[in-house]
């Protein structure tokens, strides 16, 4: 049996602009890093023994403040990155509407076939998870995983034996905590979109972000 926590990186210097992020490299905000830091403690008894996060560097910024907890140095891995959204990225949902209409409702009605312009599809994004998917569950001890929305809900769904699109029902927040125990025979689902080590955060209004 392997143990994954599954992480969703902290706030961004994005939060509460709506936009695609995609493959922006955008960093934590102090927000972002606090909430960390929160989650950081909560894991303090918890005995990691390999630390895996997407390069971007909003994760990459996560998965270090909590590897300090066990001295580990996290590895980076780019098939773990957020979906690609092409030339939507950087937009809001309202601007992609306004600018690729046509796109947009092909998208929303076949994500698993259709792309965003110059972007990849929803099958695509699971095959590159499914690689570091097969990685993990060979660890001998347990595993975290810092990661983002997308590919942290597809995981969910190929270890769970879930259809691909069942992804848009799950949510997992910034700083999430998941936990998934793999054995052979499948996966149980022990913990969802955990945020009660954010509890009394101020809000991002107060921390000057």
């Amino acid at each position: 049996m392997t143990r994954l926590f599954l992480v969703r990186h902290g706030e961004t210097l994005w939060e509460g602009t709506a936009r695609y992020l995609g493959h922006t490299d955008i960093p934590l905000s102090t927000r972002g890093r606090a909430q960390a830091e929160r989650l950081r403690e909560r894991l303090a008894q918890e005995k990691v023994t390999s630390v895996y996060t997407s390069d971007l560097l909003r994760a990459q910024e996560t998965a270090q403040i909590l590897s300090r907890g066990w001295g580990l140095t996290p590895r980076l891995r780019p098939p773990l990155r957020e979906n690609h959204f092409g030339l939507w990225q950087g937009l809001t949902h309202d601007e992609i509407r306004q600018r690729y209409p046509e796109e947009l409702r092909q998208w929303e009605k076949d994500p698993l076939g259709v792309a965003p312009p110059q972007g990849e599809t929803l099958a695509s994004l699971a095959a590159r998870v499914d690689q570091a998917r097969q990685e993990m569950v060979k660890e001998k001890g347990p595993v975290l995983l810092v990661s983002h929305a997308g590919p942290l809900k597809v995981l969910l769904c190929l270890f769970l034996g879930l259809p691909l699109p069942f992804y848009w029902r799950l949510r997992l927040d910034y700083a999430s905590l998941s936990i998934l125990d793999t054995y052979p025979e499948g996966a149980i689902l022990s913990l969802l979109n955990s945020t009660s080590h954010l509890e009394g955060l101020q809000s991002p209004s107060q921390t000057g972000r």
